[in-house]
């Protein structure tokens, strides 16, 4: 059952997350594989595990919540965000299923497919409250990224249970 849960839920929600936010499911997973909660040890994705990578992808998903506030940075939807937010899906549903000793394919369509949703939706979702509420963007957008970092560790907790 939890592995259903692990594959159904916290993969393509670890997707979702990365459709909101690039590097923040990356950074959280990094953390977790750290600390030792995700067994990458013997794969691949050992580098994932590392002390100085989950200091480099914390400092990336820092980067991007300051940069999300910018009125330069670009939609989320935008090709090169977009696909960005695409490969580190991929990137992430392949480590966690390595860690699970799990089809990879598997891991990278769940976790691309969440990404899809979470990048259109998430932009459509944003607009809509900042349209409705008549705010400016960056309090929703902060909302979004508190969301995006506890739907991560929420995600992470399901998948090392």
């Amino acid at each position: 059952m939890m592995q259903m849960l692990t594959w159904l839920i916290a993969i393509p929600l670890l997707g979702l997350v990365t459709g909101l936010r690039t590097m923040t499911a990356m950074a959280v997973l990094c953390w977790f594989a750290y600390a030792g909660h995700l067994s990458v040890d013997d794969s691949w994705a050992a580098w994932s595990g590392k002390l100085v990578t989950a200091i480099i992808f914390t400092v990336l998903a820092l980067g991007e919540l300051i940069g999300d506030k910018l009125p330069t940075t670009p939609n989320r939807t935008a090709p090169f965000p977009l696909i960005a937010r695409l490969v580190f899906a991929g990137l992430v549903g392949a480590i966690v299923a390595a860690g699970l000793n799990g089809s990879g394919v598997e891991g990278v369509i769940l976790c691309v497919l969440g990404a899809l949703i979470g990048a259109f939706a998430g932009f459509l979702i944003r607009r809509e409250i900042v349209v409705r509420l008549g705010s400016k963007d960056w309090p929703v957008a902060l909302v979004e990224d508190l969301s995006a970092i506890l739907g991560a560790i929420l995600a992470m907790g399901i998948v090392t249970a």
